[in-house]
């Protein structure tokens, strides 16, 4: 009997799960799209990541968007995204009361978050919250988990908000618009370029208190990313360093807008129209004015009816978004009288609209995220800030990018019409419009493969993946930007 042949032994392959990245976000249509957006791109890059906030945002994000919360998410990329949401039940509208109830509801449910994820054997590896959920800092810190925080406005605001918790700056009266801050790394500004939180007249003072938390507890974070990119902001960013006491490294990962590559993975809370690019199509290349005031601007009655009339005055064809929680102050008869020519929607896929080669500019509340989103698609603004850091944002839109014009207040109708006017066919159009297309090409190049926000959000997976999330962000990781690059050639006259 001859010998048997060897039995070939084939090892058994196991691969380790990917690591668990969760996004908590607070809940609101500004903070969700840059905390989504961050969220995907960790995703593509082979994390698995749940993006997490109030069962508030859960049941918006569900019925508008389509995606189902729980399981084991979509592919994207080389990772898988995933939705879970807070069991925390709150269901009111005053921001005072939203606040109260995150500062005593929101640690508990976190948690039991967190133990959820571990129970289902996908227990958490870092978490990225944001500034205004100081306490998921707190809870993950007292779980031993790492973790990161997203900043969602520029760094200019960030370093306004640093020096006036640390006693580095103080701001004239509101009333003295002569007087002007000055900052390393930023244009002097006067006080209606401040955030308004941080003025005495300031009505949101619980949502202040919430932000400036997070400023005195931030150095728990590893990482301190910021929805910016370096190339926007080089000055205040190689600032804010030699600051006392100083910050940790800021890191741009932005512009935090839709990419192609991302899917189709969205965080509407309000579901868009369908029908707006379809009109869009039909109107001429670089004919249409778009108005956004965003999420949470309201404007009165008078205000409304001023702003109505002034796109209708243009001459030209508008877009304009309206809530339904604004829309019963249209004037009477308004929709009929503009019908053909003028397309009032509850909400738009704003991306898409900015994107679209039929839209000549944005009149924006200048908002960060529209801001960046304006910048993305190569667009001129006609800035209308209300408050918070759209003052700021306008200021620099306007003065620093040179890609726009404001409007004053008390908002007037002519006001709008020669805005509009001023910024698609004046004689300072065609300057404006090449700084916005320059701004564009940088931007994208920014979060291109191997741009500089896209090399930030890789060197995160990478510690991620390599375990070492724990180590605080090297201060040296934009020292590739800093070198030798030079804004003259975007902020010149």
């Amino acid at each position: 009997m001859g010998e048997e042949a060897p039995v070939a032994v084939t090892a058994a392959v196991t691969t380790s799960p990917a690591p668990h990245l969760l996004l908590i976000c607070f809940p609101g249509q500004g903070h969700v799209n840059p905390m989504l957006r961050l969220a995907k791109r960790f995703a593509a890059k082979g994390l698995l990541v749940t993006f997490s906030s109030t069962s508030y945002v859960g049941g918006k994000i569900t019925a508008s968007s389509g995606v189902e919360a729980g399981g084991d998410g979509v592919p994207l990329g080389r990772g898988r995204i995933r939705f879970e949401f807070l069991d925390d039940d709150f269901d009111g509208n005053d921001l005072d009361d939203l606040m109260k109830h995150l500062e005593t509801t929101g640690p508990v449910v976190f948690a039991e978050l967190l133990r959820r994820q571990e129970e289902a054997g996908r227990p958490v590896t870092c978490i990225v919250g944001n500034p205004f959920l100081p306490w998921a800092i707190d809870v993950a810190h007292d779980a031993g988990i790492p973790t990161a925080v997203l900043w969602v406005q520029s760094c200019a605001v960030f370093s306004l908000y640093y020096h006036h918790v640390h006693g580095l700056v103080e701001f004239p009266p509101e009333d003295d618009l002569d007087a002007r801050v000055n900052l390393p790394g930023l244009p002097p500004l006067s006080v209606a370029d401040v955030p308004s939180f941080l003025l005495p007249s300031n009505p949101y003072k619980l949502l202040t208190d919430a932000i400036l938390k997070q400023f005195r507890t931030i150095h728990k974070a590893s990482w301190v990313f910021v929805n910016s990119f370096y190339e926007l902001e080089p000055e205040v960013v190689d600032a804010l360093p030699g600051i006392s006491p100083p910050p940790p490294p800021l890191i741009p990962v932005g512009p935090l807008v839709e990419l192609e590559e991302e899917g189709a993975v969205r965080g509407d809370m309000i579901k868009s129209a369908d029908d707006c690019v379809g009109w869009l199509d039909a109107q001429a290349p670089r004919s249409v004015v778009y108005a956004s005031l965003g999420s949470v601007v309201v404007l009165s009655a008078e205000e409304l009816a001023e702003m109505a009339h002034g796109l209708a005055s243009t001459g030209r064809p508008f877009l304009w978004v309206v809530r339904p929680d604004c829309s019963a102050m249209l004037p009477e008869g308004y929709l009929d009288s503009v019908a053909g020519r003028g397309m009032v929607v509850p909400w738009s896929p704003q991306d898409l609209v900015l994107a679209h080669p039929s839209t000549a500019c944005f009149l924006t509340h200048c908002g960060w995220n529209s801001t960046l989103e304006t910048l993305a698609a190569g667009l001129p603004v006609v800035a209308f800030p209300q408050w918070g850091d759209q003052c700021t944002d306008a200021k620099y839109l306007v003065e620093e990018f040179k890609m726009g014009v404001r409007i004053g207040t008390p908002l007037r109708r002519d006001a709008v019409r020669d805005a509009v006017e001023d910024v698609v066919a004046g004689p300072d159009a065609g300057a404006m419009l090449e700084k916005a297309r320059a701004w564009c090409a940088a931007a994208r190049t920014a979060v291109a493969a191997g741009g500089s926000s896209d090399r930030h959000v890789q060197a995160f997976v990478d510690q991620v993946v390599a375990g070492t999330i724990g180590a605080r962000a090297d201060k040296d990781l934009v020292a590739a930007e800093q070198q030798g690059f030079d804004s003259s050639s975007l902020r010149g006259n």
